[in-house]
């Protein structure tokens, strides 16, 4: 049985033109796919209840996750605390998320453009001009919708809370 389940998480992480393959087959089958990213370091209640709406969109949650590479790009030397592949499985056991792909860039546009969703999701600190891939998916057909996030929760914060209490 653990074996069937260490499977199943390991499954729902691929690589692009194998997540690609994927959604044309679901949508295919007449499912919506909805898309969102961020980097996802110390895994929080806002990062889960953000991720829960954004699944209840659609009927598959497509996950992009910043590389390490790009995290330490965005975020500083000391980011992430938790390498990707740390970060993907925990993204993997989330049973309201279907795909996670790693991608190496700043932003997630090229692969947004070639996964192109459904429904692109951002947080509501962006607005619809600012997230990547937001032009090409309208364009496309799709939507783009923002979620507000639980206040009081980043990864940011939490770091900055144990260094506190460290230092």
């Amino acid at each position: 049985m653990r074996h069937n389940l260490e499977q199943t998480l390991l499954d729902k992480i691929t690589d692009t033109p194998s997540l690609a393959a994927r959604i044309q087959r679901w949508k295919a089958e007449g499912k919506k796919i909805v898309f969102t990213n961020g980097v996802f370091d110390l895994l929080h209640l806002g990062h889960i209840t953000y991720m829960a709406k954004a699944a209840e969109l659609g009927d598959k949650l497509v996950i992009g996750l910043n590389a390490d590479a790009s995290v330490k790009r965005l975020k500083g030397e000391s980011r992430p605390v938790n390498d990707q592949s740390n970060r993907a499985a925990l993204l993997a056991a989330l049973f309201f998320v279907d795909g996670i792909v790693l991608f190496e860039e700043d932003t997630p546009r090229d692969l947004i453009v070639t996964l192109m969703p459904d429904i692109l999701v951002k947080g509501a600190d962006y607005t619809v001009e600012n997230i990547a891939g937001a032009k090409e998916v309208l364009a496309n057909g799709g939507e783009v919708k923002t979620i507000s996030l639980v206040e009081g929760y980043s990864s940011t914060s939490i770091i900055n809370k144990i260094r506190g209490q460290i230092a």
